[in-house]
């Protein structure tokens, strides 16, 4: 695993701000993808990303992402809705960020997506295997996981499904080669909920 990959992830499913670094980081992410023979269709995504021109990109990442709250990038958002604990949640990120010395660019909430994407490569460049494995298990699968469902019932044909669809895979292959002990959702998330490194059933293979 390389800061590449996640800091690419990050790139991704951020406001599309320049389009040949975004070009770039499919392209990382496909490579990757297709060395862990990983099944994701993100040929679709690539296809879509090079023949849009900048402004179409941000017209749709705002239709989709800004618009739609089933699909909102928050994963404090598909774990917890607007309970008190979806709070407790971006207090924990905030304290984890704090602890690892990472310090989010802008002005989005800790539980932006590819804040915590972004987090991950940080985690990968100072080489903190265990604390970025453990950090997966408690913080991102699960709500990787509610947003992958979301995209699924409602924006099946968004080109940004297969993103999503990505980061749960490496998530999950990153997550699996660890060893730490599973714990519930809120500290952690249960081993057997784990996601195993297979293409979600609703989503076409590559």
């Amino acid at each position: 695993m390389t800061a590449d990959i996640y800091s690419s992830l990050a790139r991704m499913l951020d406001y599309p701000q320049e389009k040949k670094s975004l070009l770039w980081a499919i392209g990382t992410v496909q490579r990757y993808l297709s060395e862990e023979g990983l099944e994701c269709p993100l040929d679709t995504f690539g296809e879509f990303m090079a023949a849009s021109t900048l402004a179409e990109l941000q017209e749709e990442y705002v239709a989709t992402f800004d618009f739609n709250p089933a699909v909102a990038p928050y994963l404090g958002h598909h774990l917890f809705g607007d309970n008190q604990k979806k709070g407790a949640y971006l207090i924990a990120l905030k304290g984890e960020y704090g602890r690892h010395g990472y310090t989010p660019l802008g002005n989005e909430l800790p539980d932006h997506l590819p804040v915590i994407l972004w987090f991950l490569a940080h985690l990968v460049r100072g080489g903190e295997d265990d604390a970025r494995r453990s950090f997966i298990d408690r913080h991102v699968l699960p709500g990787v996981e509610k947003l992958s469902d979301s995209f699924a019932a409602s924006r099946r044909d968004s080109p940004w499904r297969p993103a999503v669809e990505a980061v749960r895979l490496i998530c999950g292959e990153d997550s699996a080669r660890g060893e730490h002990p599973a714990e519930g959702i809120g500290d952690g998330v249960l081993e057997k909920n784990r996601p195993k490194t297979a293409a979600h059933p609703e989503v076409s293979p590559c």
